[in-house]
């Protein structure tokens, strides 16, 4: 069938995010992403638990652990090079087919991992053929974040389209929780039925969620502003290069920026689970307020994603960075004291508060830098390399600080806040988007 028929006409979707076609796009870039970072967290979860055990075996449990968070950086690696190769093809051929591929890809790694034999039966192939798995995941999800933001934020009217464009956001923390409530139901396991088969399920499950998802996802039509499109010579570009050719400011601006949002995310999600769980703090308590935590987030997005609508991408995005600021050491404090009340208090404040209104906004931030021919490009290497600097490497960066502090966390608030500060000044740097004509240049 030819899309352009296919299609529903800007005109027909771009009343009310209140209809049927559009409740469908949002809905499914809310469960795809959702999916897709349940597999993409759920990794960082069992690297906080289970892979410096399993895959780091005879190492010092903190060589161990440091080793585990290594290979999750090497998902947030991969992240930009996925955002790059897939929104090379999501801007010349269209979001759609890009979306589907990327859930397929995800699926297969992450059941592989749940497959994987550990490094007591294979050796040193175990970790490596992890680490391999782990950058199809990150290479997968580094397509799914700009396509699924893209079907909804260019379905929808101009004056709603932050709100839209924030299901893809929202996606993300519900997978977390997803994940993190699977891994808690199996982590109350006696330990050695965990470590030797109850980790695995969760990964296991993620064939059933992908298959759901891909039904949901093969059902939406391509975005009207793409097939709009009238230079077909544009479409034979090469995107990559025009983003850093022509908008290389936008770029580096949107990195920075939405790397706030994401050293919350690691920092909170990953490090300071071990962190706590090294405390004595018990394990499947962390991980239930962790799921709330996410929770919380995804009300968060909704909130300001609404607010960005209204009163602009900006002001609510720099009001959730000067909270991170003042928070950061409040929040490091909270989690020094050993506490399971002490974590879900700083990861509430955290992830409720200070990452959900960072967040909510960025989609539509990202989207708006940049015009729709290189669009998924743009808007994905701005996101993912953000996530890449933000959070794959706030693990490490983490425990290094707290071995240079001597085991306090002040460090680690001090660096953390000057974050915040730094990206606020990058989003005072762009002009705001939220009036922004999607169809012409963005400049």
């Amino acid at each position: 069938m030819n899309p352009q028929t296919a299609a529903p006409t800007r005109e027909s979707t771009s009343d009310s995010l209140n209809t049927p076609e559009m409740r469908r796009i949002l809905a499914s870039s809310f469960i795809g992403s959702a999916i897709e970072f349940y597999d993409f967290i759920l990794y960082a979860t069992a690297a906080s638990l289970v892979f410096g055990k399993l895959f780091f075996a005879g190492m010092p449990p903190a060589v161990g652990l440091f080793a585990s968070f290594s290979t999750l950086a090497v998902g947030y690696v991969a992240r930009p090079l996925g955002g790059a190769i897939f929104g090379h093809f999501g801007d010349r051929l269209g979001r759609k087919g890009v979306l589907i591929l990327s859930m397929v890809l995800m699926g297969a790694a992450t059941t592989a991992i749940g497959l994987l034999p550990t490094s007591a039966q294979i050796g040193v192939v175990a970790p490596t053929l992890l680490v391999v798995l782990r950058l199809v995941q990150g290479l997968a999800v580094g397509g799914e974040w700009g396509g699924a933001m893209l079907v909804a934020l260019e379905h929808a009217p101009p004056e709603r389209r932050g709100f839209a464009a924030s299901f893809a956001n929202m996606g993300g923390p519900a997978g977390a929780v997803l994940a993190t409530l699977v891994v808690a139901a199996f982590s109350a396991l006696p330990d050695a039925h965990f470590l030797s088969w109850g980790w695995r399920v969760p990964f296991l499950l993620s064939a059933v969620l992908i298959g759901i998802g891909l039904l949901i996802r093969v059902k939406v039509a391509e975005t009207p502003l793409f097939l709009e499109l009238e230079d077909e010579a544009e479409r034979r570009k090469i995107p990559l290069l025009e983003v850093v050719g022509q908008y290389p400011r936008n770029l580096v601006l949107g990195i920075v920026a939405g790397m706030s949002s994401y050293t919350v995310q690691g920092l909170m999600t990953v490090w300071a689970v071990a962190h706590v769980i090294g405390l004595g703090v018990d394990r499947t308590g962390v991980l239930n307020v962790k799921a709330v935590g996410a929770a919380l987030t995804v009300v968060g997005i909704w909130f300001a994603a609404r607010l960005s609508d209204r009163f602009g991408r900006r002001p609510v995005m720099l009001a959730g960075m000067v909270a991170g600021a003042v928070l950061a050491y409040p929040i490091t404090l909270l989690l020094q004291s050993g506490t399971l009340w002490g974590f879900a208090i700083g990861l509430f404040l955290a992830n409720g508060i200070v990452q959900g209104v960072i967040f909510g906004p960025f989609g539509a931030f990202a989207a708006e830098l940049f015009p729709t021919r290189m669009r998924y490009t743009g808007a994905s290497l701005a996101y993912q390399t953000a996530s890449t600097l933000g959070a794959g490497f706030t693990p490490v960066i983490a425990s290094g600080l707290v071995l240079a502090a001597g085991g306090d966390l002040w460090l680690v608030a001090l660096v953390w806040a000057l974050s915040f500060l730094v990206s606020a000044s990058c989003v005072l740097a762009v002009r705001e988007g939220r009036d922004v004509d999607l169809a012409g240049e963005t400049k």
